[in-house]
């Protein structure tokens, strides 16, 4: 499905970022159908038309949350998606970040431009001081992505969520506007050599 620069939230050289809409449903379930092998165990995105909808209206519904879709510029093919969770307003001004490439786009380095659009809107638009993101310690991958854009490990959090059935640890990695205007991590962290 071809989409024009004018639906594009923000722009770099190879994606663009856009909102979730319910029309986007049949790609992006055949999309994540493709790359499961990808995805699980760490991600299990909506793969029917039924999820989709309650998943996208969620995103799209709750101002608690905010989805976005990185979509390659040529041709408007959804590569991957990233959403912004518990967005907490007031003295907080944070939000939670999940998000996955899509099998066709791994390793093209276009979700590492998808993410730093997201928090540029995030630190711009959406005026949000901080943002976390909670990964498993084995998804390489995911850990990478954060890293490469800036974020740094803060945390480790035993048993902090309950995916494929069981309570999983999770890092935390954070990155707040004065590190992104800086282009540094934060301060060196104390602790043991495993960065825990």
């Amino acid at each position: 499905m071809a989409h024009t620069t004018a639906r594009w939230l923000a722009e770099g050289p190879r994606v663009g970022i856009r909102p979730f809409t319910l029309e986007d449903g049949e790609e992006f379930t055949a999309r994540v159908r493709e790359s499961k092998g990808l995805h699980q165990p760490w991600l299990f995105p909506p793969d029917t038309a039924e999820a989709y909808a309650a998943y996208a209206g969620r995103l799209i519904d709750d101002p608690a949350k905010a989805g976005f879709l990185v979509c390659e510029k040529t041709g408007g093919d959804i590569a991957g998606f990233i959403n912004i969770n518990n967005i907490v307003h007031g003295a907080f001004q944070c939000g939670a970040l999940g998000y996955g490439a899509f099998a066709h786009a791994a390793g093209r380095g276009l979700m590492k431009e998808g993410l730093n659009l997201v928090v540029d809107h995030a630190f711009g638009p959406m005026g949000l001081h901080r943002l976390e993101i909670n990964v498993q310690p084995g998804n390489a991958a995911s850990i990478g992505l954060a890293r490469s854009c800036g974020f740094r490990l803060e945390g480790y959090s035993p048993q902090m969520l309950y995916v494929a059935g069981a309570w999983r640890d999770h890092e935390r990695w954070a990155l707040t506007t004065e590190m992104r205007r800086s282009g540094r991590p934060g301060p060196p962290r104390t602790g043991g050599t495993d960065g825990r």
